[in-house]
């Protein structure tokens, strides 16, 4: 028999469906399990089924993780990779549930559980998960200062959260001493001007130095440069950035023939203080 409410769910959730949803919409254990059986659907996690034939994609696998039990959301690294600050392929995922109790492993699963996850939810993509600046602060006890300084920045430049945001996530929490500082020491710079994460390191970089802080992708002469700062461009090259010398060398001569001096510094080196 057709159930219509079942195909909007395996619609919108990627051809995946949790036995709880199915308990919801009146279906019985029995039925479940003879329609399961029948259809061949694939047990992801405890309670969890993917009725396709494909390997799972991430958003899958994601939204899998969050159908284990109700009020689940992405968190910490999860989050981090699906709000786009943190780049890591995760070899689990990571949620966060209501309740209090520690971190427990469930399979290939690590779940959390908070009393104070209800204001900080929010969606992305079609899956809830924490908001980016709760991600954060949960996320910042597990990195290092450089993996926090990067998270940090590139949140800020994509815009998914506010450095008063972030303030807010950390106040109180004693585990987010370096997330708190990077917020109070730079707080007044412009993230949302930067094109990389090395722009915005260049920026903290001048702040830490006590300098007038310099512009940002300027355009010059036809061209656009990273930095200017008085009669300097300073041009950070990334691995993908500036693939072609030739135009490179273009660039340089109309800044100089504007009476620029250029200097070019490869990325890596603006996170060597």
């Amino acid at each position: 028999m057709r159930d219509v409410r079942l195909e909007w769910l395996l619609r919108t959730q990627g051809e995946l469906v949790a036995w709880w949803q199915l308990r919801a919409l009146g279906w019985t254990p029995g039925g479940i399990r003879r329609h399961r059986e029948h259809r061949g659907w694939r047990t992801i996690h405890d309670g969890v089924y993917f009725t396709g034939k494909a390997a799972l994609t991430a958003w899958q696998r994601q939204m899998a993780a969050v159908l284990t039990a109700p009020g689940t959301v992405l968190s910490h690294a999860s989050a981090a990779v699906r709000w786009g600050f943190l780049q890591r392929k995760l070899v689990m995922e990571i949620v966060t549930r209501p309740g209090s109790g520690g971190p427990r492993y469930l399979g290939n699963l690590l779940v959390h559980r908070s009393t104070t996850l209800a204001p900080h939810v929010d969606w992305r993509q079609g899956l809830p998960l924490t908001s980016a600046a709760r991600t954060l602060a949960d996320l910042s006890p597990h990195l290092g200062e450089e993996q926090i300084g990067r998270a940090f920045r590139e949140s800020l430049r994509l815009r998914t959260t506010t450095i008063d945001d972030i303030a807010e996530a950390v106040r109180g929490r004693r585990d987010t001493a370096v997330l708190g500082d990077l917020c109070r020491r730079y707080a007044h710079l412009p993230y949302l001007r930067t094109r990389s994460d090395a722009e915005g390191r260049a920026l903290e970089l001048y702040a830490d130095a006590g300098k007038p802080l310099p512009e940002l992708n300027v355009k010059i002469n036809g061209y656009e440069a990273d930095l200017v700062d008085g009669d300097r461009v300073i041009e950070i090259d990334g691995s993908q950035f500036h693939l072609f010398p030739d135009e490179d060398e273009k660039r340089d001569a109309a800044w100089s023939e504007a009476g620029y001096v250029v200097t070019r510094r490869p990325s890596d080196a603006v996170y060597i203080d």
